[in-house]
């Protein structure tokens, strides 16, 4: 069996300023209220807000003000933030609230003017701190929205202005992915530029802090060369064995379904400062540097979203995801306020003999009778028999599957899938789940109408063997490479293409950013032809991200798969 050499802590390593522990952060802004009277620790939501009142306090003579004690009333914020969360179990609405919209005015005033008036030092803790003190030395407290993620299954963390942590984790989630998270990334976005100092609490109890000069040293660097955001996985009802191995993953767990290696919104980033881990958000860089990671046109069409998602979904030793579709363009626009919709593809990185995946309706399906059937398994009057419906298609290593919206999918037992799609994450309308509860017990939420209005009837058996399944090009080859065109479909805004390699081959990154995967190999390493960037090493099964300004690269087997066979595939956007 192969050892891993997968790496779970990716980073940019640089020189700068650290502070490490509670005590050397405190000496080292209570030497700043001395000359500036006013510290503002500005917050992400989710982070321990009681953690921070506790160690500031003990800053001497320091008054604490708590930010969250200057917004409206709870009951006002639930009313005014209610038709963003509607009463969807798993579904709201994107929001158009900013942070200014959560003040009370009044209370917002006095808290200025007693600052401004008081003799003593002064420390606004809380998300909006800058707003209430502008002229302070600001101190960030930042949080990667998986561990908020996290502290919402623990029931730890509060909303933004609203204790909801008695609520069940999906709407916790619900009311962070479609208000929360939005109101304060608008407001990070204005204050990069003004932060002093960025705080570290992903850890309780083990804080860490840099200084401003260093956290943009890790941002220009990172954006201008390969990198990896930090991977993190999950178990699911239908989780699998393979990660286990080959990600070297803690083996008493009882699965492993998910792994996100490329969601920069939800994944963070390490910036590995004097060789000690800082952790922050990756969508830090998106905000920061959207044009050079991104690439003009790309940023031109999606602003300052990363609009590419890699991950793994591992059923090998698991079951069957659910039989799932996910809307059409114009049908998440209307219902959820997203501006793209959640395409798709299934790479298969690696299979058993059994693999298969579900994919579009069979010839000449009855819709009505398909969608009372999967009405009845809902009531569960029936077992839905998705063979009678459904195309199931064998599945073997480097078959690769097309999803544009509207497909009816999922993928079988004993698969190992690279799922290359586009980034909105949550939007699956589950139309039957193979009589399963969810981990918590419970039986995972249904879609039955929702899905009815987005199934494409014409994804038929002919459809999906002419153009959604092993649909591959051959774009040119050479003496020890080749390179395929294996998707998208054309509807979806993704190029895939596969090389195979045993010698250097040269990428272009085109204006777009490219992600990547090493799907063959042990090892591969990626090269600048001028130098601009030091080599950077993958291993087998990892996502990379080349940012846009990067230009032109080169990857070629290394280590242990030199004078060997390598494939990766690469992911751009199709202009």
């Amino acid at each position: 069996m192969r050892k891993s050499n997968y790496d779970k802590y990716p980073s940019t390593k640089i020189c700068g300023t650290i502070f490490q522990g509670w005590d050397s952060i405190r000496n080292a802004l209570a030497d700043r209220l001395k000359g500036k009277n006013i510290l503002a620790v500005d917050c992400y939501t989710g982070v321990y807000e009681q953690e921070l009142v506790k160690e500031f306090s003990l800053i001497p003579s320091a008054k604490i003000i708590l930010v969250s004690d200057l917004y409206k009333d709870e009951e006002t914020l639930l009313r005014m933030t209610e038709r963003f969360m509607t009463d969807d179990v798993l579904f709201g609405y994107v929001t158009n609230l900013c942070l200014a919209d959560y003040f009370d005015c009044e209370k917002l005033a006095a808290a200025q003017k007693m600052i401004q008036e008081i003799d003593t030092p002064v420390i606004v803790i809380g998300t909006g701190a800058s707003m209430v003190a502008p002229d302070a030395t600001l101190v960030y407290v930042d949080m990667a929205r998986w561990e908020i993620q996290q502290r919402f299954r623990r029931h730890e963390v509060k909303a933004l202005g609203i204790d909801n942590r008695n609520d069940a984790v999906s709407l916790q989630y619900k009311r962070g992915y479609f208000n929360d998270w939005r109101v304060c990334d608008r407001y990070k976005d204005t204050l990069f530029r003004k932060v002093d100092f960025w705080l570290d609490t992903h850890i309780a109890g083990q804080p860490k802090m840099i200084d401003r000069e260093t956290f943009f040293k890790g941002i220009e660097k990172t954006s201008a060369k390969p990198f990896r955001v930090v991977p993190f996985f999950d178990p699911a009802p239908w989780g699998g064995q393979w990660m286990k191995e080959v990600c070297d993953l803690d083996r008493s767990k009882q699965n492993y379904g998910w792994c996100f290696d490329c969601v920069p919104e939800e994944n963070s980033l390490y910036l590995e400062v004097n060789g000690v881990r800082f952790e922050l958000p990756s969508v830090d860089l998106v905000l920061l540097k959207s044009t050079e990671l991104l690439g003009e046109p790309v940023e031109a069409r999606f602003g300052k979203d990363f609009p590419i998602r890699f991950d793994f979904l591992d059923t090998i030793g698991g079951g069957n995801l659910s039989l799932q579709v996910h809307p059409t363009t114009q049908f998440i626009r209307e219902s959820f306020g997203m501006y793209y919709t959640q395409d798709e593809s299934y790479y298969l990185l690696d299979a058993e003999e059994d693999a298969v995946v579900y994919l579009g309706v069979k010839n000449g399906v009855d819709r009505n009778a398909m969608i009372e059937d999967l009405r009845k398994a809902q009531r569960g009057e029936i077992v839905f028999d998705a063979e009678k419906y459904v195309n199931k298609i064998p599945a073997k290593k480097h078959d690769h599957f097309l999803i544009p919206g509207g497909t009816i999918h999922c993928s079988g037992a004993n698969s190992m899938v690279l799922e290359i799609s586009s980034t909105p994450n949550l939007f699956t309308f589950k139309l039957w789940d193979w009589q399963r509860l969810g981990l918590d017990g419970k039986p995972r939420p249904i879609n039955v109408e929702r899905g009815k209005c987005v199934i494409n009837w014409n994804r038929n058996t002919d459809y999906v063997y002419e153009r959604l399944r092993n649909h591959v090009t051959l774009m040119g080859e050479g003496e020890g490479w080749k390179e395929e065109r294996t998707g998208l479909h054309e509807n979806e805004f993704i190029e895939t293409r596969r090389h195979y390699f045993s010698v250097p081959v040269l990428h272009h990154t085109n204006n777009s950013v490219n992600v990547l995967n090493l799907l063959e190999g042990e090892e591969a390493i990626v090269e600048s032809p001028t130098h601009s960037f030091e080599p950077f090493v993958v291993h087998y099964a990892e996502t990379f991200i080349i940012p846009a300004c990067v230009g032109e690269y080169t990857i070629r087997p290394y280590g242990l798969s030199e004078g060997k066979e390598c494939v990766t595939v690469k992911a751009y956007v199709r202009f």
